[in-house]
């Protein structure tokens, strides 16, 4: 098994999201021993934003590309490379005001490629980023789950689902602002949907 874990917060150190991805990544290696890891953290490695000049590169043949050019679309290349090679992903993902990170929305961005992750056929759009399983590590100072105000599971099951990435599984981790009590709890609660997760 080929484990991809990608830690969106913006903190490299002391990150609560990437402590419970870490959590969901120990149990996938206690269940596939041998399985390789690729770690991918997003604070210490952001990825350039999608802009002007990345399209211009992105839609310009490749043997007419400039070396910026080509080596802007490497940086992209080489996420996606990552993720067709993954059989697990492992998303870290803090709320930041009610929405998905910048660094995480740029990885999104850099990997929803139409004709190599995607395309669209007489029959719609057609994800090929098939076969994987997706664990996401959600951490909230406040409690949004399953409420109006939690943006972050409908977009992230319809932008994976649309790459071909239906098995999408949540971890939540809610409350941690709301006092030491309520974080352990939320620690408590996360790691029973990491069970459930698993069962």
């Amino acid at each position: 098994m080929n484990i991809l874990q990608i830690n969106s917060s913006a903190r490299s150190e002391g990150s609560q999201s990437t402590r419970l991805a870490n959590s969901i990544v120990e149990r996938l290696q206690s269940e596939n021993p041998g399985a390789t890891l690729v770690v991918r953290d997003l604070a210490r490695n952001p990825h350039p934003v999608l802009d002007e000049a990345t399209l211009g590169a992105l839609f310009t043949p490749a043997e007419q590309r400039t070396p910026e050019q080509a080596a802007r679309v490497a940086l992209d290349d080489a996420l996606i490379a990552e993720i067709q090679a993954a059989d697990a992903v492992v998303l870290g993902v803090p709320m930041y005001n009610f929405g998905v990170p910048a660094q995480l929305k740029n990885w999104i961005d850099a990997i929803a490629r139409a004709k190599v992750t995607f395309e669209y056929t007489a029959n719609g759009p057609q994800g090929r980023l098939k076969g994987k399983t997706v664990y996401v590590a959600l951490t909230r100072g406040g409690r949004y789950r399953n409420s109006p105000l939690d943006s972050q599971v409908p977009y992230l099951k319809a932008v994976l689902g649309f790459l071909g990435m239906s098995d999408v599984r949540f971890a939540f981790a809610e409350g941690l602002a709301m006092g030491p009590e309520a974080e352990q709890q939320a620690f408590v609660e996360a790691q029973r949907d990491i069970e459930a997760a698993f069962a």
